[in-house]
C-alpha cells in the first residue's frame, strides 16, 4: 500500500461528485493541461477545473457532454494563472489511464457515497 490508511471519518471529508463537462480546451503554452468547464448543478454556473490530462485526450472538445467524477471540495488552486476549483477523479496512467464515470446519466452534482 502506497499511502497510510485513513479512518472512515477522514474519508467522509472528501466530496466526490459527478459533473457534466460543458467545454474543454488546451491551456496555451502547456503540454499537459486542459481547462474544463464543468456543470455540477450549482447556482453560480459551471466551475473551471484545470487538469493535467492532455496526453490522454486527443480532442479536448470530445469531452463536452461527458459525465465524469470530480473531487469538489478542494481549496481553489491557481495553475498557470487559472483558478482550478476541483480535481478530476481518474485512475491509471499511460496505457491504463481511464476516467471514472457513471454507467448511466445522473443529475449534475450527484454525490458518490
Amino acid at each position: 500500500m502506497d499511502k497510510p490508511r485513513i479512518t472512515i471519518d477522514e474519508l467522509s471529508t472528501i466530496q466526490v461528485q459527478v459533473g457534466t463537462v460543458v467545454s474543454a480546451e488546451r491551456v496555451p503554452e502547456t503540454d499537459k493541461l486542459l481547462r474544463l468547464m464543468v456543470d455540477f448543478g450549482e447556482a453560480g454556473g459551471p466551475r473551471q477545473i484545470v487538469s493535467g490530462i492532455a496526453a490522454y485526450v486527443a480532442d479536448p472538445a470530445s469531452l463536452a457532454g461527458r459525465q465524469l467524477a470530480f473531487v469538489t471540495n478542494l481549496e481553489p488552486r491557481t495553475i498557470r494563472g487559472l483558478e482550478s476549483n476541483g480535481m478530476l477523479f481518474a485512475v491509471g496512467a499511460d496505457e491504463t489511464f481511464a476516467f471514472l464515470a457513471p454507467d448511466r446519466s445522473v443529475p449534475p452534482g450527484t454525490s458518490a457515497h
